[in-house]
Protein backbone atom coordinates (compact mmCIF):
# COMPACT_ATOMS: atom_id res chain seq x y z
CA UNK A 1 0.00 0.00 0.00
CA UNK A 2 1.42 3.33 -1.21
CA UNK A 3 2.04 6.24 1.32
CA UNK A 4 0.62 3.70 4.39
CA UNK A 5 3.06 5.29 6.92
CA UNK A 6 1.30 8.75 6.23
CA UNK A 7 -1.66 6.67 6.60
CA UNK A 8 -1.25 4.99 9.15
CA UNK A 9 -0.01 7.67 11.20
CA UNK A 10 -2.13 10.01 10.72
CA UNK A 11 -5.28 7.70 11.20
CA UNK A 12 -3.41 7.51 14.91
CA UNK A 13 -3.37 11.08 15.18
CA UNK A 14 -7.05 11.76 14.00
CA UNK A 15 -8.53 8.80 15.89
CA UNK A 16 -9.91 8.23 19.32
CA UNK A 17 -10.50 4.70 20.98
CA UNK A 18 -8.87 1.64 19.50
CA UNK A 19 -6.98 1.39 16.68
CA UNK A 20 -7.80 -1.39 14.31
CA UNK A 21 -7.58 -2.52 10.52
CA UNK A 22 -11.34 -2.51 10.66
CA UNK A 23 -11.57 1.11 11.35
CA UNK A 24 -9.16 2.13 8.87
CA UNK A 25 -10.30 0.12 6.30
CA UNK A 26 -13.54 1.42 7.01
CA UNK A 27 -12.47 5.01 6.30
CA UNK A 28 -10.31 3.90 3.27
CA UNK A 29 -13.16 1.52 2.08
CA UNK A 30 -11.03 -0.96 1.02
CA UNK A 31 -10.58 -4.45 3.35
CA UNK A 32 -9.42 -4.59 6.41
CA UNK A 33 -6.53 -7.36 5.06
CA UNK A 34 -4.73 -4.88 2.97
CA UNK A 35 -4.15 -2.84 6.37
CA UNK A 36 -2.91 -5.95 8.47
CA UNK A 37 -1.01 -7.03 5.83
CA UNK A 38 0.45 -3.68 5.45
CA UNK A 39 1.32 -3.31 8.95
CA UNK A 40 2.68 -6.95 9.29
CA UNK A 41 5.27 -6.55 6.58
CA UNK A 42 6.39 -3.26 6.87
CA UNK A 43 9.86 -3.09 8.62
CA UNK A 44 9.74 -0.34 11.01
CA UNK A 45 12.23 0.20 13.52
CA UNK A 46 14.32 2.30 15.56
CA UNK A 47 16.50 2.95 11.59
CA UNK A 48 13.06 3.90 9.94
CA UNK A 49 12.33 5.99 12.67
CA UNK A 50 15.55 8.13 12.14
CA UNK A 51 15.39 8.03 8.64
CA UNK A 52 11.51 9.62 8.94
CA UNK A 53 13.04 12.51 11.12
CA UNK A 54 16.08 12.71 10.00
CA UNK A 55 14.87 15.89 7.89
CA UNK A 56 13.59 17.68 10.66
CA UNK A 57 16.42 16.85 12.93
CA UNK A 58 18.85 18.33 9.69
CA UNK A 59 16.53 21.43 9.86
CA UNK A 60 16.30 22.19 13.39
CA UNK A 61 19.74 21.75 13.68
CA UNK A 62 21.11 24.68 11.72
CA UNK A 63 20.49 26.46 14.28
CA UNK A 64 23.19 27.77 16.99
CA UNK A 65 20.83 26.68 20.00
CA UNK A 66 21.46 24.06 22.58
CA UNK A 67 20.95 20.85 22.00
CA UNK A 68 20.89 18.74 24.26
CA UNK A 69 19.91 14.44 24.04
CA UNK A 70 18.11 13.01 26.72
CA UNK A 71 17.33 9.26 27.60
CA UNK A 72 14.48 7.76 29.67
CA UNK A 73 12.72 4.39 29.32
CA UNK A 74 8.93 4.35 30.05
CA UNK A 75 6.15 0.81 30.80
CA UNK A 76 2.96 1.40 29.29
CA UNK A 77 0.87 -1.30 30.55
CA UNK A 78 -0.66 -4.23 28.63
CA UNK A 79 -2.27 -6.55 30.42
CA UNK A 80 -4.91 -8.51 28.05
CA UNK A 81 -2.33 -9.02 25.77
CA UNK A 82 -0.36 -12.39 25.70
CA UNK A 83 2.75 -12.67 26.76
CA UNK A 84 5.48 -12.36 25.16
CA UNK A 85 9.79 -11.25 24.89
CA UNK A 86 8.22 -7.99 23.82
CA UNK A 87 4.66 -7.92 26.62
CA UNK A 88 5.98 -9.13 30.16
CA UNK A 89 6.14 -7.94 33.33
CA UNK A 90 8.56 -4.85 34.10
CA UNK A 91 9.15 -3.64 37.46
CA UNK A 92 7.15 0.10 37.46
CA UNK A 93 9.43 2.35 39.50
CA UNK A 94 6.92 5.25 39.94
CA UNK A 95 4.05 2.61 40.47
CA UNK A 96 6.32 0.46 42.80
CA UNK A 97 5.08 -2.75 41.81
CA UNK A 98 5.33 -5.23 38.61
CA UNK A 99 2.90 -4.45 35.53
CA UNK A 100 2.49 -6.62 32.65
CA UNK A 101 3.21 -4.22 29.15
CA UNK A 102 6.06 -2.84 27.12
CA UNK A 103 9.24 -1.32 27.92
CA UNK A 104 11.03 1.01 25.76
CA UNK A 105 13.72 3.54 25.84
CA UNK A 106 14.09 6.38 23.67
CA UNK A 107 16.76 8.78 22.50
CA UNK A 108 14.94 12.49 22.58
CA UNK A 109 16.51 15.11 20.79
CA UNK A 110 15.44 18.93 22.08
CA UNK A 111 17.04 22.16 20.21
CA UNK A 112 15.14 25.21 18.52
CA UNK A 113 11.84 24.58 19.93
CA UNK A 114 11.71 20.94 18.75
CA UNK A 115 11.68 17.94 20.41
CA UNK A 116 11.85 14.77 18.19
CA UNK A 117 12.56 10.88 18.99
CA UNK A 118 15.39 10.03 17.03
CA UNK A 119 16.14 6.60 18.23
CA UNK A 120 14.10 4.02 20.11
CA UNK A 121 14.77 0.77 21.31
CA UNK A 122 12.63 -1.98 22.92
CA UNK A 123 13.35 -4.14 25.75
CA UNK A 124 12.53 -7.70 25.21
CA UNK A 125 13.00 -9.93 27.87
CA UNK A 126 14.23 -13.46 25.18
CA UNK A 127 16.22 -15.20 28.48
CA UNK A 128 14.34 -17.60 30.50
CA UNK A 129 16.76 -18.03 33.76
CA UNK A 130 16.06 -19.52 37.24
CA UNK A 131 15.02 -16.61 39.90
CA UNK A 132 17.39 -17.17 43.19
CA UNK A 133 14.59 -16.41 45.44
CA UNK A 134 11.63 -18.51 44.45
CA UNK A 135 13.31 -21.19 42.48
CA UNK A 136 10.30 -20.17 39.67
CA UNK A 137 11.44 -19.45 36.03
CA UNK A 138 11.35 -16.16 35.02
CA UNK A 139 12.13 -13.99 31.66
CA UNK A 140 15.58 -11.63 31.27
CA UNK A 141 16.57 -9.57 28.28
CA UNK A 142 19.75 -10.66 27.05
CA UNK A 143 20.48 -6.49 26.52
CA UNK A 144 19.91 -4.16 29.17
CA UNK A 145 18.23 -1.23 29.22
CA UNK A 146 22.09 0.62 30.15
CA UNK A 147 23.88 -1.74 26.92
CA UNK A 148 20.79 -0.58 25.06
CA UNK A 149 21.48 3.16 26.32
CA UNK A 150 25.14 3.26 24.81
CA UNK A 151 24.19 1.63 21.79
CA UNK A 152 21.50 4.61 21.08
CA UNK A 153 24.04 7.32 22.31
CA UNK A 154 26.94 6.10 19.95
CA UNK A 155 24.54 5.61 16.93
CA UNK A 156 23.24 9.37 17.92
CA UNK A 157 26.15 11.12 17.90
CA UNK A 158 27.20 9.25 14.05
CA UNK A 159 24.49 10.98 12.95
CA UNK A 160 23.97 14.24 14.61
CA UNK A 161 25.70 16.49 16.90
CA UNK A 162 24.36 17.48 20.31
CA UNK A 163 26.21 19.79 23.60
CA UNK A 164 24.78 17.21 26.41
CA UNK A 165 23.79 13.93 27.20
CA UNK A 166 21.03 14.12 29.83
CA UNK A 167 20.19 11.03 31.95
CA UNK A 168 18.35 9.87 35.37
CA UNK A 169 19.94 7.87 38.05
CA UNK A 170 19.21 4.97 36.30
CA UNK A 171 21.87 5.38 33.75
CA UNK A 172 24.39 7.03 35.39
CA UNK A 173 26.89 4.25 35.88
CA UNK A 174 30.48 5.28 35.59
CA UNK A 175 30.77 3.30 32.10
CA UNK A 176 28.02 5.41 30.62
CA UNK A 177 29.67 8.13 32.15
CA UNK A 178 33.13 7.06 30.53
CA UNK A 179 31.44 6.31 27.04
CA UNK A 180 29.30 9.72 26.76
CA UNK A 181 32.80 12.08 28.21
CA UNK A 182 35.85 10.11 26.49
CA UNK A 183 34.74 8.31 23.85
CA UNK A 184 32.35 10.76 22.27
CA UNK A 185 34.11 13.71 23.71
CA UNK A 186 30.35 15.42 24.96
CA UNK A 187 29.61 16.31 28.06
CA UNK A 188 26.33 15.30 30.41
CA UNK A 189 24.13 15.58 33.12
CA UNK A 190 23.05 12.83 34.74
CA UNK A 191 20.79 12.27 37.75
CA UNK A 192 22.85 10.05 40.96
CA UNK A 193 21.11 8.47 43.85
CA UNK A 194 21.38 9.71 47.65
CA UNK A 195 23.44 7.26 48.33
CA UNK A 196 26.19 7.46 45.83
CA UNK A 197 29.44 8.14 46.75
CA UNK A 198 32.14 10.61 46.10
CA UNK A 199 35.64 12.01 46.56
CA UNK A 200 36.11 15.66 47.56
CA UNK A 201 39.59 16.20 45.78
CA UNK A 202 41.95 13.86 43.29
CA UNK A 203 44.25 13.08 46.32
CA UNK A 204 41.00 11.81 48.68
CA UNK A 205 40.12 9.65 45.48
CA UNK A 206 43.63 7.97 45.42
CA UNK A 207 43.16 7.76 49.59
CA UNK A 208 39.87 5.83 48.70
CA UNK A 209 38.42 8.62 51.07
CA UNK A 210 34.49 8.53 49.93
CA UNK A 211 31.96 9.94 51.70
CA UNK A 212 27.93 9.77 50.38
CA UNK A 213 26.94 12.64 48.66
CA UNK A 214 23.79 13.61 51.09
CA UNK A 215 26.13 13.77 53.40
CA UNK A 216 27.29 17.00 52.17
CA UNK A 217 24.14 19.04 53.09
CA UNK A 218 25.30 21.38 49.59
CA UNK A 219 23.01 24.67 49.65
CA UNK A 220 22.51 25.76 45.87
CA UNK A 221 26.41 25.83 44.58
CA UNK A 222 27.88 23.46 43.00
CA UNK A 223 31.16 21.75 44.43
CA UNK A 224 34.09 19.62 42.36
CA UNK A 225 34.15 15.77 43.16
CA UNK A 226 35.64 12.43 41.72
CA UNK A 227 33.56 9.20 41.19
CA UNK A 228 35.03 6.33 41.79
CA UNK A 229 36.39 4.89 38.16
CA UNK A 230 36.69 8.08 36.65
CA UNK A 231 39.44 10.15 35.69
CA UNK A 232 38.09 13.56 35.58
CA UNK A 233 36.22 15.29 37.89
CA UNK A 234 32.58 16.20 38.05
CA UNK A 235 30.33 19.26 39.10
CA UNK A 236 27.71 18.03 41.78
CA UNK A 237 24.85 20.29 42.68
CA UNK A 238 21.37 19.66 45.13
CA UNK A 239 17.75 20.40 44.56
CA UNK A 240 15.42 20.29 46.79
CA UNK A 241 11.54 20.71 45.65
CA UNK A 242 8.04 19.56 47.00
CA UNK A 243 6.19 16.67 45.60
CA UNK A 244 2.52 16.50 44.79
CA UNK A 245 1.84 14.70 47.75
CA UNK A 246 3.57 17.22 50.27
CA UNK A 247 6.94 15.26 50.85
CA UNK A 248 9.93 16.74 50.51
CA UNK A 249 12.08 14.97 47.39
CA UNK A 250 15.88 15.83 46.93
CA UNK A 251 17.47 15.59 42.88
CA UNK A 252 21.46 15.08 42.77
CA UNK A 253 23.51 16.44 39.37
CA UNK A 254 26.18 15.18 38.25
CA UNK A 255 28.04 17.38 35.47
CA UNK A 256 30.78 17.12 33.30
CA UNK A 257 31.06 20.68 32.23
CA UNK A 258 33.00 22.06 34.63
CA UNK A 259 32.47 25.68 33.31
CA UNK A 260 28.69 25.49 34.03
CA UNK A 261 26.94 27.39 37.15
CA UNK A 262 24.43 25.75 39.74
CA UNK A 263 21.41 27.89 37.70
CA UNK A 264 22.77 26.50 34.38
CA UNK A 265 23.30 22.85 35.29
CA UNK A 266 19.37 22.59 36.73
CA UNK A 267 17.79 24.36 33.34
CA UNK A 268 19.76 22.40 31.26
CA UNK A 269 18.14 19.15 32.89
CA UNK A 270 14.99 20.73 33.47
CA UNK A 271 15.34 20.33 29.45
CA UNK A 272 14.26 16.67 30.42
CA UNK A 273 11.05 17.27 30.84
CA UNK A 274 10.42 16.94 27.36
CA UNK A 275 10.39 13.38 27.80
CA UNK A 276 7.76 13.41 30.17
CA UNK A 277 5.27 15.11 27.77
CA UNK A 278 6.03 12.69 24.89
CA UNK A 279 5.61 9.59 27.08
CA UNK A 280 2.38 11.43 27.61
CA UNK A 281 1.59 12.35 24.19
CA UNK A 282 2.23 9.23 22.21
CA UNK A 283 0.01 7.51 25.27
CA UNK A 284 -3.37 9.51 25.14
CA UNK A 285 -3.35 11.01 22.34
CA UNK A 286 -1.68 8.53 19.92
CA UNK A 287 -2.98 5.17 20.68
CA UNK A 288 0.60 3.74 21.41
CA UNK A 289 -1.26 0.65 23.77
CA UNK A 290 -4.46 0.63 21.60
CA UNK A 291 -3.82 -1.68 19.23
CA UNK A 292 -5.06 -5.20 19.17
CA UNK A 293 -2.00 -6.91 17.66
CA UNK A 294 -0.82 -10.10 18.71
CA UNK A 295 2.11 -10.72 17.03
CA UNK A 296 5.54 -9.48 18.14
CA UNK A 297 6.73 -7.67 14.48
CA UNK A 298 2.91 -6.12 14.21
CA UNK A 299 3.14 -4.47 17.20
CA UNK A 300 6.50 -3.43 16.86
CA UNK A 301 5.37 -2.00 14.07
CA UNK A 302 2.55 -0.33 15.40
CA UNK A 303 4.46 1.03 18.72
CA UNK A 304 7.04 2.49 16.01
CA UNK A 305 4.45 4.35 14.24
CA UNK A 306 3.15 5.83 16.70
CA UNK A 307 5.96 7.52 17.51
CA UNK A 308 6.22 8.90 13.90
CA UNK A 309 2.61 10.34 14.59
CA UNK A 310 4.38 12.22 17.62
CA UNK A 311 6.63 13.65 15.25
CA UNK A 312 4.36 14.76 13.12
CA UNK A 313 2.02 16.41 15.88
CA UNK A 314 4.80 18.07 16.99
CA UNK A 315 6.07 19.78 13.67
CA UNK A 316 2.79 20.70 13.60
CA UNK A 317 2.80 22.20 16.85
CA UNK A 318 5.91 24.24 15.88
CA UNK A 319 3.89 25.83 12.75
CA UNK A 320 0.99 26.23 14.79
CA UNK A 321 2.36 27.00 18.41
CA UNK A 322 -0.53 24.20 19.59
CA UNK A 323 0.14 21.86 22.25
CA UNK A 324 -0.70 18.23 21.24
CA UNK A 325 -3.77 18.05 23.47
CA UNK A 326 -5.05 21.01 21.79
CA UNK A 327 -4.60 20.03 18.15
CA UNK A 328 -6.45 16.45 19.64
CA UNK A 329 -9.03 18.61 21.10
CA UNK A 330 -9.94 20.74 18.25
CA UNK A 331 -9.78 17.52 15.72
CA UNK A 332 -12.15 15.96 18.17
CA UNK A 333 -14.54 19.21 18.10
CA UNK A 334 -14.67 18.83 14.12
CA UNK A 335 -15.44 15.30 14.50
CA UNK A 336 -18.37 16.02 16.97
CA UNK A 337 -19.45 18.49 14.46
CA UNK A 338 -19.61 15.57 11.55
CA UNK A 339 -21.33 13.48 13.33
CA UNK A 340 -23.84 15.95 14.29
CA UNK A 341 -24.53 16.85 11.01
CA UNK A 342 -25.11 12.67 9.85
CA UNK A 343 -27.50 12.19 12.45
CA UNK A 344 -29.18 15.44 11.56
CA UNK A 345 -29.52 13.80 8.12
CA UNK A 346 -30.36 10.24 9.36
CA UNK A 347 -33.49 12.08 10.85
CA UNK A 348 -34.87 14.34 7.70
CA UNK A 349 -34.18 10.95 6.17
CA UNK A 350 -36.39 9.12 8.76
CA UNK A 351 -38.97 12.17 8.82
CA UNK A 352 -39.31 12.52 4.81
CA UNK A 353 -39.71 8.48 4.77
CA UNK A 354 -42.43 8.44 7.20
CA UNK A 355 -44.63 11.21 5.29
CA UNK A 356 -43.82 8.94 2.03
CA UNK A 357 -45.39 5.76 3.95
CA UNK A 358 -48.04 7.72 5.43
Amino acid sequence: MENFVDIYSDYLISGFGQATATSLGEILSIKHDRITQALAKGEYNSKFLWQYVKPYVREISQSDELAVLSFDDSIEEKFYTDESELICWHHDHCRKRSVKGVNFLTAFLETGGMRLPCSVEFVKKDKWVTDKNTGKPKRVASKTKNELFRDMVLECSKRFSFDYVLADSWYSSTKNMLMVKETLKTNFIMALKSNRKVALSNAAKYANDYVSIESLQLGQQTVEVWLKGLNFPLLLTRQVFKNEDGTVGELYLACSDLSLSYEKINITYKKRWGMEEYHKSIKSNLGFANSPTKKIKTQTNHFVLSIIAYAKLEWARQRTGKNHFAMKTIILAEARKIAFQSLEKIYKSKVAYCIIAG
